[in-house]
């Protein structure tokens, strides 16, 4: 079965989230963007994993779905040809910040599990650590390897996916306080990490210049903190509806159950650039080397992005493919493609009426960007539309780099 799978996202407990995200929510949103399985975020935080066991029931092996009651009260909300399945699977991000070879690290993990047991005894484990009370992404003070082994305790068949890879301050391989390699992170336990996650200011193409990520699955996802943003980075499986199904497309190297990934175009995303945000100084990585890592304007150090990490570590020319990779579609939100045609902010109601508009008429969300027929959603939305989505498909588009956490801005038209 093909379908698309979201895994890494938050609940409202994590802290600068939407109130929106609920279950409810999260079911709605799915179907509006063509999402058959969604990782439930947070799912170590006590009161969300306790209304996720009072809101959702067990569905396919491994897998949960919304309650018949919860479904009725809001299936109305849904235009007919978006209606669909959709599942959950048990997911969290962990924060570890700890010491290591000299250096402090701050390294974000994305943890699924394969039952309500095993997230029952993971959230046992690891409340005992620290306080996963007042933030579904819980900040743990402890070694990455440590983390992994207490999951594997808990679940032989944990997901445990290095999160973001390249972001500058939270991740594995990030220029302020990852690591140079993922075995350098997880050493012996390095076998059971089976797939990486890309970023939103990375895509697959960038990953490929490192040959020692070849032996990992390049798996892209939102890490959505309100619920319209789901979707905006996903992954295409085409195998069983199951955790089983989902575990072995991922761990075992000749599946063919993994087919790749939807990806933000990488120049969007908030560290791809180099870049100092208080001075709104965006930098390429040669200015960097230019400038001496310092911000022309104020001359503080700026803030190394994925570019030149990639640049950094990457041992491979551009555009050469590794012997395991999948493929990917660069894509941006149909919201920000309706805006960009309109002439308005992504938020304004002109884009939320020509939005659902589109997925009542078309179908969901993910399905347009990539698989309608574009004469399909010229009549539908116009012909700049059309053109729009025809531009974006094939990589026409402008982007002025994000940097320092800010976000890259696009051009379409």
């Amino acid at each position: 079965m093909k379908f698309i799978a979201d895994l890494h996202i938050h609940s409202r407990y994590s802290r600068a989230t939407s109130p929106d995200l609920t279950p409810e929510n999260l079911w709605r949103w799915g179907q509006y963007k063509g999402i058959a399985v969604i990782g439930t975020g947070d799912c170590v935080h006590p009161g969300w994993l306790d209304e996720i066991e009072q809101k959702l029931e067990p569905a396919e092996e491994g897998l949960f779905r919304l309650k018949p009651g919860l479904v009725a009260s809001i299936r109305e909300d849904i235009p007919q040809a978006c209606r669909r399945e959709v599942r959950f699977a048990l997911s969290t991000e962990i924060s570890c910040i700890y010491k290591k070879n000299g250096k402090v690290r701050k390294v974000h993990h994305v943890v699924i599990l394969s039952s309500m047991n095993a997230a029952r005894a993971f959230q046992e484990r690891l409340g005992a650590v620290g306080n996963i009370k007042s933030d579904g992404r819980p900040i743990l003070g402890m070694d990455s390897k440590d983390l992994l082994s207490i999951a594997l305790d808990c679940d032989p068949r944990t997901l445990f996916i290095p999160a973001h890879i390249w972001t500058p301050w939270f991740s594995v391989l990030g220029s302020k306080s990852g690591f140079d390699s993922i075995e350098e992170c997880f050493e012996d336990l390095t076998p059971y990490i089976y797939a990486v996650e890309t970023g939103l200011s990375s895509d697959p193409l960038m990953n490929w210049r490192l040959k020692s990520l070849d032996n990992f699955i390049l798996v892209s996802n939102s890490d959505a903190h309100s619920a319209s943003k789901l979707g905006r980075e996903a992954n295409i499986f085409d195998c069983d509806l199951s955790y089983s199904g989902i575990f072995r497309a991922l761990s075992d190297r000749k599946d063919k159950g993994f087919k790749g990934t939807i990806e933000f175009f990488p120049e969007e995303g908030k560290y791809h650039y180099d870049g100092h945000a208080a001075c709104k100084v965006r930098l390429h990585p040669l200015e960097t080397v230019k400038n001496r890592g310092s911000c022309p304007s104020c001359g503080r150090p700026v803030t190394v992005g994925v570019m030149a990490r990639v640049e950094e570590l990457g041992c491979r020319p551009e555009g050469e493919k590794p012997p395991q990779a999948r493929p990917y579609q660069n894509m941006i939100p149909l919201e920000e493609v309706i805006a960009a045609v309109l002439g308005v902010g992504r938020k304004s109601k002109k884009v939320e009426a020509a939005y659902f508009d589109m997925i009542s008429k078309l179908g969901p969300e993910l399905g347009i960007l990539m698989d309608v027929p574009l004469k399909d959603i010229a009549a539908a939305g116009g012909d700049g539309l059309g053109e729009a989505v025809r531009r974006v498909r094939a990589g026409e588009v402008k982007v002025l780099p994000g940097y320092d956490g800010e976000y890259g801005v696009i051009d379409i038209l």
